[in-house]
């Protein structure tokens, strides 16, 4: 659809097919395969944000007819695709070239989705992270953790995604020095994997195609860890059932981390578990916890003991442990403890006053390019100062003027909520214009904070 493709750059005079050399690499070497599918495309107006939506409407079938061929040849010409990553969802009907082609895929966002987004691409989660939701936050195709319900009625699985240079996803030299470090990785590992997420790290390719050495050698470095830490169990038990399991060793042994997985084919059972540990005689908190799902990495003081125990203090029904493990990790120095949460202080970035309300509307716009600099969760909250109802209508948020997908912004009473899925650069222009309904004139401010943020 456009000219920025293979076929105008040298590579193989210019009749090189990536994707296809991707694919049979991946069967060579026993790789899934799986395609990241961005639903915009600024020459037909489909811009950030739009999840393939064109400005001017009278484009939207021609580029719909784009869009599907160019997703029929990805999923019908190179292999069975693990996963589909719709990027920012995608408001496209592709519901029939999914069924034919990815019926056996996961897909992340969208109306097909079945893996959830984060709701930042720190790489980290906060804890506790269930897998389940309720489907009506499925159904709207961008649920992120938020959404997350222990009681939820379906199981989509979160994949935490991160970039390996802060806060890039390409290459280019002067980014490199801003790769993430040995520890910065593995603090990702231990609050994604650990919290029984998906961990997604990217790769990019420099302007030879190949990844670049340093690159190569943080990756490396990131894989040799986890297998020091996580490779040999000092003991471990498997495929046990109830609320207490005890996993005994041969003599006083030193340990300081330990790993609980549930056999999450039957849901995610427990609510609340601990940890002891049998010490010198004496029963001996280790830990605690609340989900466990398909991993949860606990890590504690080193300490030696005689045996360890599971107690699992609630439950939905009979727990089901597919492996209870305990590690000894030397060297160890703990990841900065929980460095995902929710909410943090407002900020007021926009105020009204009484005279400037005609028949009890006002319409405002509050402009958010120096509040939201990376993708993820915000709240925008309309505070009057007389108590009484108001009510917000028509609210938009624009990304460089052009209106975000209505599914990316959500009116609940007062608050204003922001699903800001792209990428944020120096020069992008983001704001969001909506108009409040009195029952009475008075002045009033708008106050900004973060949903779900990354703490440094």
């Amino acid at each position: 659809s456009t000219e920025y493709g293979i076929r105008n750059t040298p590579y193989k005079n210019g009749k090189g097919d990536v994707l296809k050399e991707i694919s049979a690499s991946c069967k060579k070497y026993g790789l899934n395969l799986g395609v990241y599918i961005y639903p915009g495309d600024r020459t037909w107006g489909a811009m950030l944000g739009s999840g393939g939506k064109t400005s001017d409407p009278a484009k939207q079938k021609g580029y719909n007819k784009v869009f599907r061929t160019q997703l029929t040849e990805v999923l019908a010409n190179y292999g069975e695709m693990l996963e589909v990553w719709f990027d920012g969802s995608c408001i496209i009907d592709v519901s029939d070239i999914m069924e034919k082609y990815a019926s056996n895929s996961v897909v992340f966002q969208g109306p097909h989705a079945s893996l959830r987004w984060p709701g930042t691409e720190s790489g980290k989660l906060f804890y506790p992270a269930w897998n389940t939701i309720k489907s009506e936050d499925l159904e709207s195709g961008v649920s992120t953790q938020i959404h997350g319900n222990p009681n939820g009625d379906v199981w989509v699985p979160l994949e935490t995604n991160t970039t390996l240079y802060d806060h890039f996803w390409f290459w280019s030299p002067r980014k490199v020095k801003k790769r993430k470090s040995l520890d910065d990785l593995m603090d990702c590992y231990y609050q994604s994997v650990g919290y029984g997420s998906v961990f997604l790290l990217n790769a990019s390719p420099d302007t030879t195609g190949l990844i670049v050495a340093g690159d190569m050698k943080r990756y490396k470095e990131f894989g040799d860890e986890i297998n020091r830490r996580f490779s040999k169990p000092v003991a471990e038990i498997q495929s046990e059932k109830g609320k207490n399991i005890s996993l005994k060793f041969d003599k006083p042994t030193l340990i300081n981390h330990s790993v609980v997985m549930e056999d999450y084919r039957e849901g995610e059972r427990i609510r609340e578990y601990k940890i002891e540990g049998l010490s010198k005689g004496e029963w001996v908190e280790l830990t605690k916890g609340v989900s466990v799902g398909r991993k949860k990495i606990d890590y504690f003081d080193e300490i030696e003991v005689e045996q360890i125990r599971l107690i699992i203090t609630q439950a939905v029904a009979q727990p089901l442990i597919r492996s209870f493990s305990a590690y000894y990790v030397s060297d160890f120095t703990p990841p900065k403890k929980q460095s995902m949460r929710v909410w943090a202080k407002p900020e007021t970035v926009a105020t009204w006053k009484a005279e400037d309300i005609k028949e009890k509307r006002i319409q405002l716009k509050v402009v958010l390019n120096s509040k939201i600099n990376v993708p993820g969760q915000y709240l925008l909250t309309v505070i009057p100062t007389l108590k009484g109802k108001i009510k917000i209508l028509n609210a938009e948020m624009f990304y460089n003027k052009t209106p975000a997908m209505k599914e990316f912004v959500s009116v609940k009473g007062s608050n204003i909520h922001i699903n800001q899925t792209a990428q944020i650069t120096d020069n992008s222009d983001l704001y969001v214009k909506f108009t409040i309904k009195f029952k009475q004139h008075c002045d009033g401010k708008i106050e900004f904070n973060p949903q779900l943020i990354h703490q440094n």
